[in-house]
C-alpha cells in the first residue's frame, strides 16, 4: 500500500566535527520553543572533507550540570489517543506515564475529559462505569455521579436531608487538562488546580501538515511491548527498514551496486540543533524534528539546494517538487516496558484512494510492518535494562552515520531528561515478565478494540464468517432433507457446490481474521 512507503523516510545522520570541540558540540544546537512552525533546516555541506567529520558515538556529559537545562517530564502535553478512535458513549481506560486516566466525552460541554480513574469512595475505576441521563459520569460501584468539573453530584447512599457530604473536597475527582489539536485528543499530566489553564501559556507541539485540508489525514495508533525509549529510536533509525521489514515497505535511494539481497546502503544525516527541546536533523531528502517528549516528524523538501553539487528532490526521486509527504509519529510512555505509538503519514497527492479504501485495511499492513520487528525489541529492552540505561553507549557499537539519529536521541535522553523516564516512582524497575509470541504480537488488545475502524471491520467480518458457516449447512440439509427426484441433479449439484464453496470461503475468512486481526507471526528466515 502506497501509505506504508512513509515508514521508509528517515534516513542516517552524522555531526560534523570540523571545528568544534567535544565538550562544546550541543552548546550550539539550541532549539529554541516555536521554533518549529517555521523551520527552514539550511541544505548539509557535503564539502566537508569526510576526514574532518566522524559519528559521534558517545553522550556527551562534559558540561557542568548547573549549565544544562533539565526536563521536566511532566510539563509537557502528552497524545492521548486520536478522536476517530473514541466513543462518545463510553468512558475509556487509558494510561501514560504510569497514570490510570479515564477519558470521557461531557455532552453538557461539548468537550473531552481526562480523570483520575479512581473513584474517591472505594477507588473503583471509573472506566468501567457509564454516562448517565445528564451528561454525568457516573461510578458503577456505588453510583456516585461525578460532573466535567470533577465534583461529585450525587452520593445515593447520602440521606437527602442530611449533611451535603458529595460537597466535600474527597468527593472530588482530580481532573488532567486537556485539550485537542490535530484530531488527538492530549493531557497535561498534573491535577494540580495552577495547572487549570495551562493551556493559555503552553499549547501541544503544533505540526501544520495536520492542519493543512490539501494533506491526507489517515491516523492510527497501538500499544507496543516495550517501552518509549526503544520504540522513538527505533522510529528513528532508517537502516533497520530493509531488513527487519523486508518484502514489506518500498524503500527508495540512488540506484548502486547492492551487496545483499535487500540492499542496503551508507546513508547520510546531520543534527542541525539540540536542546532540551529536543532536536532538528537534516537529510539528503527532507529534514526531520524531535519535538520531546513524543513527536518525531520527518518531511520531504520540495526541492533541495544546487549550489552544493545537489538536485531538485523532484529530479532525483521522479516526484514533482510541489509534491510533499511527511511521517509523523507520537510515542506515549505508558508503563515500564509499554508503549503508545500514534502514527500518520499525511501528504498532499494521490488523497483519492484514502476516500475510497477503508482505515482498516491500511492498518492491516502497518500493523505487520510493526509487527516484523516487535520480538526484536522486545528482546533488545531487556538487554539494555540487564546492563543499565547508562551504559548504553558502553555496550553498543554504533560506529555508522546511519546510527546517528539513534545517538542523538539517547544524547538528549541523558543530558536533559534524566537517562529515562521519571516515572514517580510507580514502578519497581523491573521489566514485566516476557509473554508467549502469540501474546506479545497479539493485534486484538494492542489494536484493534482501540481503533473503530479495525473493530468494526471485525465484528462485519466475524458475521460474514457464521452467515457463510450457516449457508453452508442450510444447503447440505436442504439436499439431505429432499427426496430423490423431487429435485434436479442440476440442482442437487448446484446446493452441493454452494455448500462446499460457502464452507470453503469460511475455513478461508476465519484464517484471515486470525491472521489479520490477531495474530500475525513474522519467520525472517524464510523470508
Amino acid at each position: 500500500m502506497d501509505a506504508l512507503s512513509a515508514s521508509t523516510i528517515v534516513h542516517s545522520l552524522y555531526i560534523p566535527m570540523k571545528t568544534i570541540k567535544k565538550s562544546q558540540l550541543f552548546q550550539n544546537f539550541l532549539l529554541k520553543p516555536g521554533l518549529y512552525s517555521s523551520f527552514k533546516p539550511q541544505p548539509l555541506d557535503r564539502n566537508i572533507s569526510r576526514s574532518r567529520c566522524r559519528l559521534l558515538t558517545n553522550l556527551s556529559s562534559s558540561s557542568s550540570p548547573a549549565s544544562i537545562d533539565k526536563f521536566d517530564w511532566y510539563s509537557h502535553w502528552y497524545p492521548v489517543m486520536p478522536l476517530c478512535d473514541l466513543d462518545k458513549r463510553v468512558p475509556h481506560a487509558k494510561k501514560v506515564l504510569g497514570l490510570d486516566l479515564v477519558v470521557w466525552w461531557d455532552r453538557n460541554e461539548s468537550e473531552w475529559k481526562v480523570f483520575d480513574d479512581s473513584c474517591p469512595h472505594r477507588l473503583a475505576p471509573l472506566s468501567e462505569g457509564r454516562i448517565d441521563q445528564w451528561g454525568r459520569l457516573q461510578c458503577v460501584y456505588h453510583g456516585w455521579c461525578f460532573a466535567a468539573s470533577g465534583h461529585c453530584k450525587f452520593i445515593p447512599q447520602a440521606p437527602p436531608h442530611g449533611p451535603p457530604v458529595h460537597t466535600f473536597k474527597k468527593a472530588c475527582v482530580a481532573v488532567y487538562p486537556s485539550t485537542v489539536q490535530h484530531d488527538i485528543l492530549w493531557f497535561w499530566p498534573n491535577a494540580d488546580p495552577q495547572y487549570k489553564d495551562i493551556i493559555m501559556k503552553k499549547k501541544p507541539p503544533y505540526i501544520p501538515e495536520l492542519d493543512d485540508p490539501s494533506f491526507t489525514k489517515l491516523i492510527g495508533n497501538r500499544d507496543i511491548p516495550y517501552g518509549y525509549e526503544v520504540l522513538m529510536e527505533n522510529l528513528m533509525d532508517p537502516a533497520h527498514v530493509r531488513y527487519a521489514h523486508y518484502g514489506l515497505t518500498r524503500t527508495r535511494g540512488p540506484k548502486m551496486k547492492a551487496a545483499d539481497r535487500e540492499g542496503g546502503r551508507p546513508l547520510e544525516m546531520s543534527i542541525r540543533k539540540l536542546d532540551v527541546n529536543g532536536f532538528t536533523g537534516k537529510q539528503d531528502w527532507g529534514s526531520s524534528i524531535f519535538i520531546a517528549p513524543c513527536v518525531y516528524h520527518a518531511f520531504s523538501d520540495p526541492m533541495v539546494n544546487k549550489g552544493n553539487g545537489f538536485e531538485a528532490l523532484a529530479q532525483t526521486r521522479n516526484v514533482p517538487a510541489d509534491r510533499k509527504i511527511s511521517f509523523i509519529v507520537m510515542c506515549v510512555p505508558i508503563s515500564l516496558g509499554k508503549s503508545r505509538l500514534i502514527w500518520t503519514f499525511p501528504r498532499n497527492f494521490g488523497a483519492w484512494i484514502y476516500k475510497i479504501v477503508p482505515r482498516w485495511m491500511f492498518h492491516i499492513g502497518q500493523n505487520l510492518i510493526l509487527d516484523s520487528d516487535m520480538y526484536l525489541l522486545h528482546v533488545e529492552e531487556r538487554k539494555i535494562m540487564d546492563i543499565g540505561a547508562t551504559n548504553w553507549q558502553k555496550a553498543c557499537f554504533v560506529p555508522t552515520k546511519s546510527d546517528a539519529f539513534v545517538v542523538g536521541f539517547r544524547t538528549w535522553l541523558n543530558k536533559y531528561a534524566g537517562i529515562k523516564i521519571d516515572w514517580r516512582g510507580k514502578f519497581s524497575g523491573a521489566l514485566p515478565p516476557s509473554p508467549p509470541r502469540e501474546r506479545l504480537m497479539d493485534r486484538y488488545w494492542s489494536h484493534v478494540v482501540n481503533c473503530k475502524s479495525c473493530n468494526i471491520a471485525y465484528k462485519g467480518l466475524n458475521a460474514l464468517e457464521f452467515v457463510l458457516q450457516v449457508i453452508s449447512i442450510i444447503s447440505i440439509g436442504i439436499v439431505g432433507a429432499t427426496k430423490q427426484g423431487a429435485m434436479s441433479v442440476a440442482a442437487r449439484t448446484t446446493m452441493v457446490s454452494m455448500a462446499a464453496i460457502c464452507f470453503a470461503a469460511s475455513r478461508w475468512l476465519a484464517h484471515f481474521i486470525y491472521k489479520n486481526f490477531h495474530f500475525h507471526d513474522y519467520n525472517h528466515a524464510f523470508l
